[in-house]
């Protein structure tokens, strides 16, 4: 029986090759191979944590590929067929409950790993599930009814294609959450691929003033980050972020603050407070902190704050992604730093935390490479 090889996180900081039973599709299922896996902050978190969804997991959540199988009523439902690049959203959600009928199935139970331990989202479902193929550190993934695929443009290579989940979460959350538009003046911590995603999408918006946080170790994301259409790049360890801010906005702040910090815990949050103008700011936080017990309440109500939760992206915001990187109105394989085979997934998850290789911007796993 074919085989397909996977790279496993079989429990904290542990990665081990393993096969899989090449799986049978239905005929309203398909099989894609694996071109591109995009590795980002969230799999590093995730790479130390235990096993949070009851077993191993075949991790993986930014996965571009080619369908070579594709069941007729796949075809018939979802408009692709054999050949096809394509990219498919971590989400897999029921299509039937209220969230999916307003068309935010990443709202959906069905893909809520976090509360459903039957939910299926790829990356973070357990490989024990049948059919196991629930990740992109794969040789092949398989694409059940109710995945939700997108075309890949032409002329956009699978690696540049990779790049579609970071610039659809930087127009999900800055354009949509955070309406950043024509002559907005934004603040973006963090030089990550988040936050050059987000620096993307504010320029090609029309922002009038973009400032990008780092540390001294971002040296080369900064350097990226200006080459993307940041206005001033700031190191953090090197200079006062808030005086630097507003000497720069003339003491006005800016209009948006966006946390691509990865979970760098408070202090992103309390310099965006003291960063956004006097009234009517908007900040967008992500992570998960256990508690912030002095958290600046008074300040937010006086300034009229409004507070956006990341979470991660719509169709409509992956479709203009897709767009955005065909368009080639920007530099984005400037992004694309390193690539690495399966047998070098625990190395690649370790380089975008930075203990591995050096200057990386967004890796991507590529299970065919040797």
């Amino acid at each position: 029986m074919e085989k397909v090889k996977a790279a496993v996180k079989t429990g904290a900081g542990k990665i081990e090759l393993q096969e899989f039973p090449m799986p049978e599709i239905p005929v309203d299922g398909a099989l894609m191979r694996v071109d591109v896996a995009g590795i980002c902050g969230t799999d590093v978190k995730m790479f130390k944590q235990g096993l949070t969804t009851g077993g191993p997991v075949i991790m993986g959540h930014e996965n571009i590929g080619t369908i070579v199988k594709a069941g007729p009523e796949f075809v018939a439902r979802k408009g692709f067929k054999e050949g096809d690049l394509v990219f498919v959203e971590h989400y897999v959600a029921c299509g039937k409950c209220e969230w999916c009928h307003q068309g935010e199935y990443r709202h959906c139970e069905n893909t809520d790993w976090r509360t459903n331990p039957d939910g299926i989202r790829y990356g973070y479902s357990t490989s024990d599930k049948p059919p196991h193929l629930w990740g992109g550190f794969a040789q092949y993934m398989y694409l059940p009814w109710n995945a939700v695929v997108h075309k890949v443009p032409d002329g956009v290579s699978p690696e540049l294609a990779g790049l579609v989940t970071p610039m659809a979460n930087g127009i999900e959350w800055a354009l949509f959450d955070c309406n950043v538009g024509y002559n907005s003046t934004v603040l973006i911590q963090g030089p990550g691929q988040q936050g050059l995603s987000q620096t993307i999408a504010c320029k090609q918006a029309g922002a009038s003033l973009i400032i990008v946080t780092g540390t001294s170790k971002d040296a080369a994301r900064l350097e990226v980050a200006k080459k993307l259409g940041a206005d001033y790049v700031i190191d953090v360890q090197k200079e006062d972020p808030l005086k630097r801010i507003m000497e720069i906005t003339g003491g006005k702040g800016v209009d948006v603050a966006l946390d691509c910090t990865a979970g760098a815990g408070t202090v992103p949050i309390l310099l965006a407070v003291e960063a956004l103008k006097r009234k009517g700011g908007t900040m967008l936080i992500q992570g998960e902190m256990a508690e912030f017990p002095n958290f600046p309440i008074g300040k937010v109500t006086t300034k009229y704050i409004t507070i956006k939760s990341a979470r991660g992206h719509s169709y409509r915001a992956c479709e203009l992604a897709l767009q955005q990187l065909a368009s080639k109105r920007f530099p984005l394989e400037l992004l694309t730093t390193h690539r690495f085979g399966l047998k070098d997934t625990e190395y690649a998850i370790k380089s975008v935390g930075g203990e591995g290789a050096k200057d990386v911007v967004h890796v991507s796993l590529m299970p065919w490479m040797e």
